[in-house]
Parts: C-alpha cells; sequence; structure tokens
C-alpha cells in the first residue's frame, strides 16, 4: 500500500468538529475585507476542504463568492458533496502538483499543508495566482512536537513496527517566523500568529479517538486491520500515560499556527 496515500474517515474527523472549527473561526476574524473585482465576483479556492464543514464559514463571510473547495480524498468530497450549490463546487486535486488558474482572491486552508512536503516551496505559484489585493490564509498544526505526535513517531520507529511504518510520512510545519520571513520575502504584508487551545475532550481514550482523524490516517492505512488494532493498543496506553483523565475530562493542549498574507493592490 502507498503509505504517502492516506484514506481518510469523515466520520471520525467530525467527531472533533467543534474543536476543529474554532482555529477557523478565529483565522477568518483577522482575514481583512477582500476588494475583489468589479467585473467579475470573487473567487476563493478552499485547499484541502475535506468534508466540506468549513464551507459555510466561507459563505457567510463572502456571500456571492465562487468558492472551489480541492482534496485528494474521495471519501471526503463524497461527504463534502453536501455543501456544493450554484456558488459552490467541490474537486480532487492533489495540491502538491495545483497549478492555480487564477485570478484568487483567497486562496484559505485549513490543517492541510502539513501533509505537503516542502509546501513553502509551491507559495511563489500560489501567489502568482492571487489578484490584487488578495490574500493567502492558512492555519497548521504546531503540535508536531507534543507527546501526541511523538510518541506516534517513535513507537512507528520502534524495532516492532519500523519495518511497516519507518516510509509513513508524518506532517510537518514551518515555525511562524519562518513562514513570515518567506512570504515577506515574496512581497506580501503577512500577519503570523500562534495559540495554544487547552482543550478538554471527554470520552475513553479521547486522544486517540482525536489523532484517528488526522495524524494516525497514514499509519492505518498502512496497516492490515489486525496489526492496526494491535498498533492502537499500544500507542493508546501510552496517550494515558501521556494525557491522564481528570475529574472534568482530558486536558489536551493543541498548538496551531496561523498566517494571513496580502498582496499589494
Amino acid at each position: 500500500m502507498d503509505t504517502t496515500t492516506p484514506t481518510w474517515d469523515p466520520e471520525q474527523y467530525l467527531r472533533h468538529a467543534e474543536h476543529r472549527t474554532r482555529p477557523v473561526q478565529d483565522l477568518l476574524a483577522r482575514v481583512p475585507e477582500l476588494p475583489g473585482d468589479p467585473g467579475r465576483p470573487l473567487r476563493i479556492v478552499d485547499l484541502g476542504c475535506g468534508a466540506g464543514n468549513l464551507t459555510p464559514l466561507l459563505t457567510a463571510r463572502w456571500p456571492e463568492a465562487r468558492i472551489t473547495g480541492l482534496d485528494s480524498s474521495a471519501e471526503m468530497l463524497a461527504k463534502a458533496a453536501a455543501y456544493a450549490g450554484d456558488r459552490v463546487s467541490f474537486a480532487r486535486a492533489d495540491l502538491a502538483d495545483w497549478a492555480p488558474a487564477g485570478p484568487y482572491d483567497l486562496i484559505f486552508s485549513s490543517a492541510t499543508l502539513q501533509w505537503i512536503p516542502g509546501h513553502a516551496e509551491l507559495f511563489p505559484a500560489w501567489l502568482a495566482a492571487l489578484a490584487p489585493g488578495g490574500v493567502l490564509a492558512f492555519t497548521i498544526p504546531g503540535n508536531f512536537d507534543a507527546p501526541s505526535h511523538a510518541l506516534l513517531r517513535d513507537l512507528c520507529e520502534s524495532p516492532r513496527w519500523r519495518p511497516r511504518l519507518g516510509p509513513v510520512r508524518h506532517g510537518h510545519a514551518l515555525e511562524p517566523g519562518e513562514y513570515l520571513e518567506r512570504l515577506s520575502g515574496l512581497g506580501l504584508e503577512v500577519d503570523a500568529w500562534e495559540t495554544t487551545y487547552v482543550q478538554l475532550l471527554h470520552g475513553p481514550d479521547p486522544v486517540l479517538s482525536w489523532t484517528k482523524g488526522t495524524a494516525l490516517r497514514p499509519v492505518l492505512s498502512a496497516l492490515p486491520s489486525t496489526e492496526a488494532d494491535v498498533f492502537l493498543t499500544e500507542y493508546g496506553a501510552l496517550l494515558r500515560e501521556a494525557y491522564p483523565e481528570g475529574p472534568h475530562g482530558t486536558v489536551f493542549p493543541f498548538r496551531r499556527i496561523f498566517v494571513v498574507a496580502r498582496k499589494g493592490d
């Protein structure tokens, strides 16, 4: 199996939709008004649109815009189809090879760029497709050094699992200052910041449930079900020790990185 192409489970991902939506709301609150062009409607592309559950946030902010959601997962796009309409469409695309046909007024992405190796090298081509005054806005996990992700990498690299999981690709993000430097160097006005959300999760093995929707997808895609169950048992035990359940639930801090970069008029 191609371990670089994980399969996705929309229902699992959406189990924590409330916590996953808040960073997007915070990102959109910092996106300036889009100047657009009087001769055409606003054009927005959502890179890694997933199950389409964030599309209503975009349509609420820009109700007259034409929005295209792109994702590599057929499973996610099947779920997103429920949000399609006259001004909203979805298509399958590998973002590593995406050749934007501008002009776009907003290139938007939530929790996707970490899966694209060298994604910052794609910025020049993307920004060339931005209209004057257009915006690149994205949020990306910055939690890769946290126990949830470090324990996952260590387990994949352990003698038991390395033969099967050593090649598995894990997510990666730059630091906010690195995004600031790169995008400023391309002539954009950049707002970059980070936030650690201290989330309270509920239910049995809630951090394992969280990672099943995201970081664990490449691992689960690389293993047959019997081996996946064994791996989940081992990983779940490590997570329970790292994130013990408290009297009100399980505290799960999650750091996220945000960037809003505006092109000159």
